[in-house]
This record gives C-alpha cells, structure tokens and sequence, in this order.
C-alpha cells in the first residue's frame, strides 16, 4: 500500500524484556546484550523466555478491573510510559474522540488467564469454569483492543489483528486503510502479547524452541526463544500532525501465501510479495533502503525463506539484523517491536546487531550484522512472517 506523503508517527513507546520505555530499548540495543533468562516447562523441557518484570504489581483502574489478566497489565505499563497516552488525550481533543481509532496486534491475547482458571481448585470441584469468569474481557482476542481504547478513551472504530507473527505489522497496514478511507485522522496501533503455557507448549510441540539462546541466521541456529512485549505509535497525516521531520510509515506490503499451517513457503513467494509491494509503495529501489530489522526466529526453515527472499528482492547487501536473540519472539507484538526499535536506531544513529549469532550460515547471502555498528538509518524496513503464510513488510522514513 502507497502511502502518500507519509504517515507521521508522533509518539511511541515499547516495553519489552530490554525494560520499560524507549530508553531501555536504546541501552538495550546498543549494549550487545541478551535479556533471555532460562525456564523449565513441566516436564523439565528447557528454554529461554524474555520477560518483562513488574507485571504481577501492575493494577488496573477499578472502573477496568475484570479486563485484568498479565496481557491488559502489560499494555498498561506501556500505555503509561514515555507520554503516550497524554499524547492520545491531545490528539483526542484536538481531532474528537469518534476520529482517533485503536488497531492492536496480537496472538493469544489474555489465555493465561483461562489457564489459570482451569487450574484453580473451584474448576477441579466443579469441573466447569466460574460463570462469573471475564473470558470477554480478557481471553477474548478482542480484550486488548477493547482495553485499550477505553482505557484511553477513544471511540473511533477499534479492531485487533491476529494473524499471528505478522499481527503487529498489519495492524499499521490496518490503521493507515483507516486514515487513507477518512474514517479516522489518527489512530493508535500496535502491538500486545504476553507470555503463556499454550504459546510456549504449542512452539516445544512443534520441535521450535531453543534450548539455549536462539541465534538467527545462524550455521547452528536450532529454533526461537518466546518473550512478551507491548508497544504502540500514535500515527496521522503530515498534515494533521504539523510536523514536517521525524518518522514516517511510507508503505506497507501484505501477502497471504497459505503454503502450510506453520512452514513458510520454501521458495519464499510470499514474503517476497509483501516486500516487493512494500518496496514499490515506497518508491525505494533495493539499494536506497539502509537497513533491515529482520524477521529473523532462529529457526532452520524461517531464516532460509527471509534469506532467500532478500536476495530474490535485490536486498542481500543491505545491512540487517534481528532482535530475536536479545529479547526473544514476541509474536503478536513482533512488528511493533520492530518499528519501535528501527525507529530508535535511526533517531541514535546506529546499526544494531544480533545478540548471539555467531556465524551466519555459509548458505546465505545476506549482509547481517553480528554487532551494533555507527551508522545514519533514513530508510528502512521491517519484516514479519507469520504462520500460514500471513506477512507483511513495512517501509520506515526517517526524516531529519
């Protein structure tokens, strides 16, 4: 999707395992460091995870209190840090509450909260789930968009993708359609997962999680690390924002290749689609983009797509890298993370690296950086693969 003049993203924030707020994603990212810690499933499986601290403190308002499970407490955390929802509540009375609308990404959504239900003595008693129990307000996939814009007091249109890895990139594809249409002048997009058993069981199932810290594009990389995230971007026209510098979404590319449930598609077709459109939508030739927050898992089949898919898309030599191994896979929110760092490093000046690849697979040809390098980003893009062949690529602008 062309995007024309840009769409200004005027505020954002994210909170992942680097810490809370923009500041710590920096730090995070120019320290090298990883901020994976171990688990150990039930049956003594061993993994990494990335978790944010502080989630069993948060509290939300009373008026929102059977919204709360660990996914709604950690949008709040991210709603509350680095001004952001003081600058909803401009946009909000400078444009009217009916045109600012909410498009979250994620996942799973509140199921940690159903998993607690089933294992709480009144269901072992009963052997059903308290009929007082929120499934609405918080396993439902809808709860975080609904959380969100009450909690920030919008009322324009508000929806949540779930399209799994790609969730958090379509819901900036969903959110500027909506500004495109005129439904909306602003909308606040992003992205929400937390951690769960279903997730971390469902990815050991699959034979896809890492025993050790995962290692994208590496020779020896042997799957994904599974983390939690929340981030969000206030995002309208140049016009409505009055702001000629800063970051912009210039285009977004989706694509739907439907080869397999959980593989990507081996000759890499759909992700080469979703980021040919974005490159055309963009008006970027291949070697005007000056970086790539890679999808980058770690796992043998994911990285080898994306690798072959640069190359195909003339990007092989383009510097790029993946958070993956700093922070871990955090799904639904994966493509908020991806915008929320890029956009960091750019502001910074810098090329961050990939925590824990050591060498990358002597199969491909991508540029990928093992550290964090000086650098000026102005364009960029970032990409997300999402089981069953759901992607999307989006094309960040940096404008001094």
């Amino acid at each position: 999707m062309m995007i024309k003049g840009g769409l200004a993203i005027t505020r954002y924030t994210l909170t992942s395992a680097f810490g809370r707020g923009l500041a710590a994603q920096r730090a995070g990212l120019m320290s090298g460091r990883s901020m994976l810690t171990a688990h150990n499933l039930a049956d003594e499986t061993a993994c990494m995870i990335g978790r944010v601290a502080g989630l069993e403190e948060v509290v939300l308002p009373a008026a929102l209190a059977r919204y709360d499970c660990r996914n709604n407490r950690l949008a709040r955390l991210a709603l509350d840090t680095d001004g952001f929802a003081q600058a909803v509540g401009a946009a909000v009375r400078s444009l009217g509450a009916e045109r600012v609308g909410v498009v979250i990404g994620t996942s799973t959504s509140g199921i940690a909260a159903t998993e607690a239900a089933y294992r709480a003595p009144a269901f072992k008693e009963r052997g059903a789930l308290a009929g007082d129990f929120p499934y609405r307000e918080t396993h439902n996939v809808f709860s975080c968009g609904d959380f969100v814009r009450r909690y920030l007091c919008v009322k324009g249109p508000a929806l949540v993708v779930s399209t799994a890895c790609s969730s958090g990139a379509k819901a900036f594809a969903a959110g500027a359609r909506l500004i495109a249409s005129g439904v909306c002048r602003a909308v606040v997009v992003g992205g929400v997962d937390s951690l769960c058993d279903t997730t971390l069981y469902g990815f050991h199932a699959l034979n896809l999680l890492s025993r050790a810290n995962p290692r994208p594009f590496d020779a020896d990389r042997d799957g994904i690390a599974i983390g939690e995230a929340a981030g969000f971007a206030l995002m309208m026209s140049a016009e409505d924002s009055g702001e000629s510098r800063g970051l912009r979404l210039v285009a977004t590319g989706d694509s739907a290749d439907a080869y397999h449930m959980t593989a990507p598609h081996p000759e890499a077709h759909g992700a080469c689609a979703a980021i040919e459109a974005t490159l055309k939508g963009a008006g970027f030739a291949p070697e005007a983009v000056d970086y790539i927050h890679l999808h980058g898992t770690g796992t043998v089949h994911n990285d080898a797509a994306e690798d072959m898919a640069l190359a195909r898309m003339g990007l092989a030599a383009v510097p790029a890298s993946s958070t993956k191994g700093a922070i871990g896979h955090t799904l639904g929110a994966a493509g908020m993370c991806g915008v929320a760092l890029t956009a960091e490093a750019m502001a910074a000046g810098f090329l961050p690296g990939t925590v824990a690849t050591r060498a990358l697979d002597p199969r491909f040809r991508s540029h990928l950086l093992l550290s964090a390098e000086p650098g000026p980003i102005r364009r960029a893009l970032v990409n997300t693969f999402g089981f069953g062949g759901s992607n999307c690529c989006l094309a960040l602008e940096w404008r001094p």
